[in-house]
């Protein structure tokens, strides 16, 4: 548990004005979000049973917050830690069609999540996910998503200098991609969070690609992925650079989605076969779900990259341990 309190940090919103900007930030990019992806907005659920397979284990350490209810006592039910899985069954059930998608707001509580100017135990982000063909799970499509994905936040700082002049956060004027490896290669004596400071510190936008297989320097992956949703040679995060900070914020993680062969392989390698019972993993298997594309868009944190604050707090609403409320008091620092 840490807060960094910037040198002389002055909110240039008051909390009032704050509300409004995250209202008009959160409304008007899912809606240049969709109409720029071709998705359509759905209703998600907040929670699913553990047996259906359905629910993301992250890293596979966190815990999902799980409860019983009266009318299911044989079912455990777990809160979703993301939507990864379910988007995918979501896309065949609602029968859309090649290059037709959606999106829908997640809400998610991740317990064990250490708490700092970045981290909350409140998740909330744009879950997406669209259709494609076989033949375009390639690095192009991953790119050329990605680029589009930054020209919708792009746009969003010149709508946000419209209305808040005085807080908006001037953002990089391109992404610049880079393999995991060929991070480790550039920086083989910093750690996988050390190398992405210095990498956003220097380009200010940065997509780091394939993120789950072990680098050959340090024998571990960049960062922890699940086995089952992302292909870990199709996928990667997206880095801003953040001024009030001095630091690189993750905004989106995201890739083209496991197919037949890389949901064994990738399982195989964390020693997790087990989980290839389970129905969705079936479905995978049997090529019963349409080959996809998808990921999560962070809405505080494009809130908070947006009007530069100084601590993910100041655009939601969570629990914050007193040490933290009473540190982020005296650096000035109004948490919602």
């Amino acid at each position: 548990m840490q807060v960094t309190i910037p040198d002389n940090y002055k909110p240039t919103l008051t909390i009032n004005e704050t509300q409004d900007a995250i209202k008009y930030i959160r409304d008007t990019f899912q809606k240049e979000f969709g109409k720029e992806m071709h998705l359509m907005r759905v209703s998600a659920p907040l929670f699913v049973t553990k047996a259906s397979g359905l629910n993301d284990n992250l890293n596979g350490i966190e815990r999902p917050v799980a409860f019983d209810i009266q009318e299911m006592p044989e079912e455990t039910i777990e809160v979703v830690q993301s939507l990864a899985k379910w988007k995918r069954f979501a896309l065949k059930k609602y029968a859309f069609a090649m290059h037709e998608g959606l999106y829908t707001n997640m809400n998610a509580i991740r317990r064990d999540e250490r708490l700092d100017n970045l981290h909350s135990i409140y998740v909330d982000q744009w879950d997406w996910e669209k259709v494609i063909a076989k033949k375009e799970r390639t690095d192009q499509t991953l790119e050329e998503t990605v680029r589009t994905i930054f020209k919708v936040i792009k746009h969003m700082e010149h709508e946000v200098w419209y209305k808040y002049p005085q807080a908006v956060c001037h953002l990089a004027e391109d992404v610049i991609f880079i393999d995991s490896q060929e991070l480790e290669d550039l920086y083989p004596n910093l750690s996988s969070k050390e190398r992405e400071e210095r990498i956003v510190k220097d380009k200010k936008c940065v997509f780091v690609k394939r993120i789950g297989w072990p680098l050959e320097h340090s024998k571990r992956p960049h960062d922890g992925r699940a086995p089952d949703y992302d292909d870990w040679n199709l996928n990667g995060d997206l880095f801003f650079y953040l001024p009030s900070l001095d630091c690189a914020l993750e905004i989106s993680s995201m890739g083209i989605r496991v197919d037949e062969d890389s949901i064994q392989t990738q399982c195989e390698h964390l020693n997790c076969m087990g989980r290839l019972s389970f129905p969705y993993h079936q479905m995978v298997l049997n090529k019963e779900l349409p080959y996809t594309i998808g990921g999560g868009i962070g809405q505080s944190r494009l809130c908070m990259l947006l009007l530069n604050k100084a601590h993910i707090g100041e655009v939601q609403a969570s629990i914050w341990p007193k040490e933290i409320q009473e540190t982020c008091a005296k650096g000035n620092i109004p948490l919602l």
